[in-house]
C-alpha cells in the first residue's frame, strides 16, 4: 500500500530549508541535508532556487499576493465574458419581459454563461426567467382569443387592436379592450404607426360644414401602377359626415366629363349635394365640372397646396393607400377594378370608423337622424 504524496506549504518549506542551513554548518553534506528532511536532492535544489533567502512571514506574504492575484485574474475574466456578453446584447434596447428572456436563452446557448449570470446581465429576475407563460401553457385560457387575433391581424393587417376589440365584442368574446390590447402586443401585431408632417397654411375661403349627410361631398385623385408600370388613376368621392365612399373611379385616365357623369350617376340615387369639395386639379376646374355644377350644387375650391384643408377624403386616401395599395400587386386594370371595389365595400360596412363611435359608414348612415 502505497502512501499518498505530501505536498508542503510555502512555511513548511521555508522551515526546512532553515533546517538544512544548520545541518550543513555541522558540516553534513547535501545528500545527508536532504535524507534528514524527508526530500531527493532534486527538491532540495529546486527549494533552494524558489524560496532561499525567504522568512516565513515573506512566504505568508507570497501566498496572500498570490490569492490576490488569482482573484484579480477571475473578475478580469468575468468583466471580460460580461463585455463580450453585452456585446452580444447591443442589437437594441431590452424593454420587455420577453426579450430579456430570450436575450437570456441566447447568452446561455452561445456563450455557455450560467443561468444566473445571463440573468443578471439580461436585467431579469432569475424566479421570472424560470416562470411558465400562460402562452406556453397547454391550459392557456386565452389561447382561442390568441388565434381569433392572429387571424383578424392576417386578414385586416393595417387595422389596429382597438377596431379589433369592438369587432370581437360583437362575434360573442367577453373581453375589454384592455385585456385585447395586451394579447395583441404579446402576439407582436401591433400596426406602426407613421408620423406624420407637421403643415401650416391658412385656408382663403370660408370652410363647409358637414353638420348633415349630403350636405358636403369631397373629391380627390391618387394614383398607384400595375405590375408592367402603367398608370392606374383612382377617384374617390366621400360623404363627409358619414364618412361613406359614395363611388369611384378606377381608369388608366380620367376626364372631367368622366367625372361629372359618375356623379350624376351617385345622384340620381342620393340626390346632389349643397357643396362639393375639391382642389385645384384640371379634371375639377374645367368647363365640364362648372356646367354640372350650375346654380344647385357649389363647388368650394382648396387653396393651392394646401390638401390638409381637405381632410376627409384625404383621410380615406391615406386608408386606401395604407390597407389596400401598398399590399397589393395589380397584374391588370380589371384587377384593380376588383380588388378596390370590394376594399370599398369592406370599408363603407364592415371597416370600423373611431370617429363613429367605431360603426362602420354605412350602419352610422342608417341610424342617422339629420
Amino acid at each position: 500500500m502505497t502512501s499518498k504524496r505530501r505536498r508542503h506549504t510555502p512555511e513548511q518549506i521555508i522551515r526546512k530549508l532553515q533546517d538544512a542551513e544548520k545541518l550543513q554548518a555541522e558540516g553534513h553534506d547535501v545528500a545527508a541535508t536532504a535524507r534528514e528532511l524527508g526530500v531527493t536532492e532534486a527538491t532540495y535544489y529546486r527549494w533552494k532556487n524558489q524560496y532561499g533567502g525567504l522568512k516565513a512571514e515573506d512566504a505568508k506574504r507570497l501566498k496572500e499576493l498570490q490569492k490576490q492575484n488569482d482573484r484579480l485574474k477571475k473578475l478580469l475574466a468575468e468583466a471580460e465574458l460580461e463585455k463580450a456578453a453585452l456585446k452580444e446584447l447591443a442589437g437594441g434596447k431590452l424593454l420587455s419581459p420577453d426579450r430579456r428572456r430570450a436575450a437570456a436563452r441566447h447568452l446561455m446557448a452561445t456563450m455557455g454563461i450560467s443561468e444566473r449570470r445571463a440573468t443578471a446581465l439580461a436585467g431579469l429576475a432569475r424566479s421570472a426567467f424560470r416562470r411558465t407563460l400562460k402562452s406556453e401553457n397547454a391550459g392557456d385560457p386565452d389561447a382561442g382569443l390568441r388565434t381569433w387575433l392572429r387571424g383578424y391581424a392576417k386578414d385586416h393587417p393595417r387595422w389596429g387592436y382597438r377596431r379589433a376589440y369592438h369587432d370581437a365584442r360583437a362575434e360573442g368574446w367577453a373581453v375589454n379592450h384592455k385585456k385585447v390590447q395586451r394579447l395583441w402586443r404579446e402576439e407582436g401585431l401591433r400596426v406602426p404607426v407613421r408620423r406624420r408632417r407637421k403643415r401650416v397654411g391658412s385656408s382663403t375661403a370660408e370652410a363647409s360644414q358637414a353638420d348633415a349627410p349630403n350636405v358636403v361631398w369631397a373629391v380627390d385623385f391618387q394614383f398607384d401602377a400595375d405590375e408592367t408600370g402603367r398608370a392606374i388613376k383612382i377617384a374617390s368621392i366621400v360623404d363627409e359626415h358619414t364618412r361613406e365612399c359614395l363611388g369611384g373611379i378606377v381608369a388608366r385616365s380620367i376626364t372631367g366629363d368622366d367625372l361629372t357623369a359618375h356623379l350624376d350617376a351617385i345622384a340620381a340615387d342620393r340626390g346632389l349635394p349643397e357643396v362639393l369639395r375639391c382642389d385645384n386639379g384640371p379634371e375639377l376646374i374645367c368647363h365640364a365640372m362648372a356646367d354640372w355644377a350650375g346654380e344647385v350644387t357649389g363647388i368650394h375650391y382648396i387653396p393651392p397646396g394646401a390638401p390638409w384643408r381637405n381632410g376627409y377624403v384625404e383621410s380615406f386616401n391615406s386608408r386606401i393607400r395604407d390597407e389596400c395599395l401598398n399590399i397589393t400587386s395589380f397584374w391588370s386594370l380589371t384587377h384593380a377594378r376588383v380588388i378596390i371595389t370590394d376594399w370599398k365595400k369592406e370599408y363603407n360596412t364592415i371597416r370600423r370608423h373611431s370617429a363613429l363611435g367605431y360603426r362602420s359608414p354605412a350602419e352610422y348612415a342608417e341610424i342617422c337622424t339629420h
